[in-house]
């Protein structure tokens, strides 16, 4: 049975009819357009379809559509403030840190979520919370210098 849920994402209203327990992956990609948000393992595993929700990282694969209504949705589309780059952004081109680029959306989500709420982490803190999100080219030390080169205000990491 087709609902209505209504939310914002990436900082504009938005509603979509369709059933409740679709995955939020679906809606943003089929539905919305949102084409950032990546397909990976379709079990939460992987991580590549990483989004915010409510500043928060979740695996869209898995987050039914009724868990976002009425809440902030953020995307890699919502990231950049019209043509400038998020600071994560640009420090994933700066470090070279997209090989093909697959895992980049959801590596960048959670790294924005992990400089939201500790702007300065430690290496420790960084890998910790980059754990979870798989890059299947290995492309790890230079993800981890991308996340230290934003969080160090876009110095050499």
């Amino acid at each position: 049975m087709s609902t209505t849920f209504r939310f914002t994402i990436n900082g504009k209203a938005r509603s979509v009819q369709t059933d409740a327990e679709r995955p939020l992956l679906e809606v943003l990609r089929e539905d919305l357009g949102l084409t950032g948000v990546k397909y990976g393992c379709g079990e939460g595993q992987c991580r590549a379809c990483t989004v915010l929700l409510d500043g928060k990282p979740v695996t869209s694969c898995l987050t039914p559509v009724s868990a976002a209504a009425g809440k902030k949705v953020v995307t890699i589309e919502g990231l950049a403030a019209g043509d400038r780059l998020h600071a994560l952004q640009q420090a994933f081109v700066d470090e070279g840190a997209m090989q093909c680029g697959y895992c980049v959306p959801g590596m960048i989500l959670t790294a924005a979520a992990l400089l939201e709420r500790n702007p300065r982490p430690t290496e420790t803190q960084i890998i910790d919370a980059m754990n979870g999100n798989l890059c299947r080219c290995c492309g790890y030390p230079r993800i981890l210098a991308a996340v230290r080169r934003a969080a160090q205000g876009g110095e050499n990491a």
